[in-house]
């Protein structure tokens, strides 16, 4: 009998993904003040599987995909904010179609929830990101890292979390502190932010999004790292991490294609896929 070490080796990511966005969400909605009405969340989940379910029927596929949209509704209920109620809904079926109508290459290209939040902030008034509501503190943080290494690590892909935290951190200390003379206090607020967190090893670690050879993702989390510090320090807009990994999205099938590499199975992580 397998111990519980190898079993949560063995399970699907998203099981324990799923967990803990379930438990954010939770948390959030009860103690910090999330300003998510139980309404937009319910409304958010059924628009997403129904979305999923339908296009999974009209193009006879099995059913199958929707921990991954279950995922995608969280992840939009943890980010967006709107003061109307028809907002998280239209967003999730917009972004789970986006995994059926947007395939180059035979896989879907954009994350479902930065597609959805992106959406959201463009087309949409009274719309928002909370990029503040988890605060800015060490146990904040602290939490978020060991619920992020878990998942990650799980799935495969903690590699790219450290290279985007680690270009990160590299152009704000370089530019922001010593070259503008900011204090260090600055950079450790900047990184104790949840959101920035949640981000990391949540988002950008999506297996299937991004690119499946690990050079091809040591330059992809380099160009969101620069794409959001000029979104954010050098224009002067907001949401700089999710900008920038909307753009460098577009990418993505570059990288694989000059970086061959096997495609991401969820139920079957192979060492040959982990390795790559």
């Amino acid at each position: 009998m397998l111990n519980w070490t190898e079993k949560i080796k063995n399970s699907d990511p998203r099981i324990w993904q799923l967990a803990i966005m379930a438990g954010l969400l939770m948390t959030g909605v009860w103690f910090r003040d999330f300003s998510l009405k139980p309404a937009q969340i319910a409304l958010t989940f059924t628009a997403g599987l129904l979305t999923q379910a339908f296009f999974l029927r009209i193009f006879h596929l099995q059913q199958r995909g929707f921990l991954s949209g279950i995922i995608s509704c969280f992840g939009l209920c943890l980010l967006l904010r709107s003061s109307n109620l028809w907002v998280h809904p239209t967003v999730a079926a917009l972004a789970i179609s986006s995994k059926f109508l947007i395939r180059p290459f035979g896989t879907h290209l954009f994350n479902p929830a930065n597609l959805g939040v992106i959406l959201g902030l463009t087309l949409f008034p009274q719309t928002w990101v909370t990029s503040g509501q988890w605060g800015a503190d060490l146990s904040t943080a602290a939490w978020f890292i060991a619920a992020g290494f878990f998942v990650a690590n799980n799935a495969r892909r903690l590699d790219i979390s450290g290279y985007f935290l680690l270009c990160y951190a590299a152009l704000f200390l370089g530019i922001r502190v010593f070259w503008y003379g900011y204090s260090l206090q600055v950079f450790l607020h900047q990184f104790e932010n949840g959101a920035l967190l949640l981000f990391t090893f949540f988002m950008i670690t999506d297996p299937l999004t991004i690119p499946r050879h690990r050079t091809g993702r040591m330059i992809h989390a380099l160009l969101v790292a620069i794409l959001a510090y000029i979104w954010q320090f050098v224009l002067f807009r907001n949401q700089g991490i999710l900008w920038g990994l909307f753009f460098a999205t577009f990418l993505v099938p570059l990288w694989n294609y000059l970086f061959s590499a096997p495609s991401y199975q969820w139920k079957s992580v192979t060492e040959a896929d982990a390795s790559a």
